[in-house]
C-alpha cells in the first residue's frame, strides 16, 4: 500500500502548495479567499499534468515491444510499471524453459531409432522425427499438417488407422520399398494418435535364416538317418552273405561318421556366437600350429596332392588356438577336398608393410564360379551339393572361418576361378601379430 499513501501525501501536497501560493497572489490583489481556491486548482491541475504524464509513458512502453526496462516513475505509475514487467519478466523466464524442455523432448524422440509421428483428431500430421519419415517416405516439414493417408497409401496401414483398434502392430512393406515396417498407433488426447514406426526387415531376415537353419540342419540328419534305418530294416530282415554284410556296414559307418561331423560343426558354431571374444593377450607361435595343418591335410590327401607349407614363420598370434587351428584346418581340407589328385595346396604366410598379416591356403582345384562367392559363408549353402555330400563336407565348413576369423577382428577374402583354383587368405590385424619373442622359440625348439 505504499504506492497510495505516497499517492495521497502528493496530492494534498500539490494541493496545499496550490493554496499557498494562491494564498500570496490573493493577498497582493486584495483576493485572499478567492486566491486560495484559484490556487489550489492550479495544483491539482498540475499534479493531474504530472500523473497523466506519467501514465502516458507506461501505456507508451506497453504498447511497445517491452524489451527494455518499464518507466522508472515514483509513485502509483511507478509501481505498476514495476509490477507488469516483473510479470512479463517471470512470464518470459517460464516461456524459455518450457520451450527449453520441448526442444530438449523432441530432441530425445529425434534421436530415437523408431519412427514417431503425432497426429490431430482429422489424422493430419503435426509432427515426425526423422526416422518415421524415412520409414514413410514423408518430408518432416512439407508435409505437415496433411493427412497421412493421402501421403501413406499403404492399403494395410489405411485399413489399421480406419479400424480404430491398435491392440496388435500391423506390418507391411516399407512405402520405400525397402524392408518391412511394424507400426503400432497409440490414441491420446482429445482424438490425437501417436504413431510408433519399427524397421523390422533385419529381424525379419534373421527369422527366416534361423527357420532355414533348422530346415537345413532337419534335413541334412534326417538324409542319413533314412540311409541307416533302411540298412538297419535290410540286415534285419534279409539274410546277408558276409561281403555284402561288410558292404552295408561300411555305407553305415560313412552315414554315421557324416552325422557326428555334422552334430561336431553345429557344436562349434554354436560355441563361437556363444562365447567371449578370444583374448587379444594370448599369444601363440604360428609355425607349429601350421605344421599341424599340414599334418591333417597330407593324412587327408594320402599322397595325392602336392602339399607345399610356408617355411620361416617367426610371428605369433593373439588369439585362440583351438579357434584359428579349426578355421585353417577347414580351410585346407576343401582344398584337399576339391582339388584333383596330383594338383598342389600351398599354405603361406605374408606380413604386410603396416604390421597385417595374412595366411593364404591356394590349391589348384576345379574353383568357383564368380556368382557363388558372395555366398560362399552362408550356412549349408553348396556350389554343388551332390559333389559337397560326395567329398563329406557339411556346408558350415566356411562358415565357421567367418567366425573364427571375424572374433579375431579379421576377414576372410576369397579369390576364385572355375577351372583355375582358388586363394581363401585369412586377414589378421596388426593388433594380433608380432613378432616371435625369444622365449617362445626356444619353447618351441
Amino acid at each position: 500500500m505504499s504506492w497510495l499513501l505516497t499517492r495521497i501525501v502528493a496530492a494534498l501536497l500539490a494541493l496545499a502548495a496550490g493554496a499557498a501560493v494562491g494564498w500570496a497572489l490573493g493577498a497582493v490583489v486584495q483576493l485572499p479567499h478567492g486566491g486560495a481556491a484559484v490556487g489550489g486548482a492550479v495544483g491539482i491541475v498540475l499534479a493531474a499534468l504530472l500523473d497523466t504524464l506519467r501514465g502516458h509513458r507506461l501505456m507508451r512502453w506497453l504498447r511497445g515491444t517491452q524489451e527494455g526496462e518499464a518507466p522508472r516513475d515514483t509513485g502509483f505509475w511507478g509501481e505498476i510499471g514495476y509490477r507488469v514487467e516483473r510479470s512479463l519478466r517471470a512470464r518470459e523466464r517460464s516461456a524459455s524453459e518450457e520451450r527449453v524442455r520441448i526442444t530438449q523432448f523432441l530432441s530425445a524422440i529425434e534421436a530415437s531409432p523408431n519412427g514417431v509421428l503425432l497426429l490431430d483428431a482429422d489424422e493430419r500430421i503435426t509432427w515426425c522425427n526423422s526416422v518415421a519419415a524415412d520409414h514413410f517416405g514423408l518430408d518432416p516439414v512439407r508435409d505437415r499438417e496433411q493427412r497421412v493417408t493421402n501421403l501413406v497409401r499403404a492399403p494395410a496401414f489405411v485399413a489399421y488407422l480406419e479400424q480404430d483398434r491398435f491392440d496388435e502392430p500391423v506390418l507391411f512393406p516399407a512405402p520405400s520399398g525397402r524392408g518391412t515396417l511394424s507400426v503400432l498407433v497409440r490414441g491420446y488426447g482429445d482424438g490425437m494418435r501417436l504413431v510408433l514406426t519399427q524397421d523390422i526387415t533385419e529381424r525379419e531376415r534373421a527369422d527366416a535364416m534361423r527357420r532355414d537353419f533348422v530346415a537345413n540342419v532337419s534335413h541334412e540328419i534326417r538324409t542319413p538317418l533314412t540311409v541307416l534305418a533302411g540298412f538297419v530294416e535290410t540286415m534285419t530282415e534279409v539274410p546277408l552273405t558276409e561281403v555284402e554284410r561288410k558292404r552295408v556296414l561300411a555305407l553305415m559307418r560313412t552315414q554315421t561318421d557324416r552325422m557326428q561331423a555334422l552334430v561336431a560343426d553345429l557344436l562349434t558354431l554354436a560355441q563361437l556366437e556363444g562365447s567371449p571374444r578370444p583374448p587379444a593377450d594370448r599369444w601363440l607361435p604360428l609355425a607349429p600350429l601350421l605344421a599341424q595343418v599340414q599334418a591333417d591335410a597330407q593324412a587327408l590327401s594320402g599322397g595325392k596332392h602336392e602339399l607345399l607349407l610356408a617355411h620361416d614363420v617367426t610371428v605369433e598370434l593373439a588369439g585362440n588356438a583351438a579357434e584359428l587351428h579349426s578355421a585353417l584346418a577347414n580351410l585346407v581340407n576343401n582344398a584337399v577336398r576339391y582339388t584333383p589328385a596330383g594338383g598342389r595346396i600351398e599354405l603361406q604366410w605374408r606380413m604386410r608393410a603396416d604390421g597385417t598379416g595374412e595366411i593364404d591356403v591356394i590349391d589348384s582345384g576345379i574353383g568357383i564360379a564368380r556368382e557363388h562367392l558372395p555366398r560362399l559363408t552362408e550356412r549349408f549353402y553348396r556350389v554343388d551339393g551332390s559333389r559337397s555330400r560326395d567329398t563329406g563336407g557339411t556346408g558350415l565348413g566356411l562358415a565357421i572361418v567367418k567366425h573364427v576369423i571375424q572374433r579375431h577382428g579379421g576377414e576372410l577374402d576369397v579369390q576364385s576361378d572355375p577351372g583355375k583354383g582358388s586363394r581363401f587368405r585369412l586377414v589378421l590385424p596388426p593388433s594380433r601379430v608380432r613378432g616371435l619373442r625369444r622365449e617362445a622359440s626356444a619353447r618351441a625348439a
